[in-house]
């Protein structure tokens, strides 16, 4: 899938591909310390049905990776099957080129394709520059998320 002439989205397969996803996803989750913990988790993960799609660009032979989704499909009584978003993050100095929208247009056809009768995924209620983004893009709040630390 082309987003523009440099611009790729392709789901990561690779440990070199986690490794060059890793300092996108510090964006959005900076308790991740490890690389290498990262891409193990992340392919535990994928045993259950994770994925993520990734923003590279390609200049020459160097690649990029600007932004990524990570998500899943499932099913509930509530939705039936939906593709829950677990991770979209874009670089800060990409914020607002485009490559969000291009990541959530993508997994919104990628849904439809499967059959899935809902795009969703939870966000901080502090994040309101995520929400904002969210609700340009046709997303729209439908709830609160709770959930309880056990440890």
């Amino acid at each position: 899938m082309q987003a523009n002439d440099t611009l790729t989205l392709r789901h990561v397969d690779t440990d070199a591909d986690y490794l060059a996803c890793f300092p996108v996803m510090r964006e959005l989750r900076p308790h991740l310390t490890d690389a290498d913990a990262f891409t193990v988790q992340a392919r535990r993960q994928a045993a259950q049905g994770y994925r993520i799609l990734a923003a590279i660009e390609h200049d020459g032979d160097q690649q990029t990776v600007f932004g990524l989704a990570g998500y899943r499909r499932q099913e509930n009584l509530l939705y039936g099957q939906f593709l829950y978003i677990d991770d979209l993050v874009t670089l800060a100095d990409q914020r607002n080129t485009g490559v969000g929208a291009a990541l959530i247009d993508a997994l919104r056809q990628q849904a439809r394709n499967a059959g899935c009768a809902r795009l969703v995924l939870d966000t901080g209620l502090a994040n309101a520059r995520a929400q904002r983004f969210y609700f340009r893009n046709g997303l729209l709040s439908a709830g609160m998320h709770f959930n309880q630390d056990l440890r």
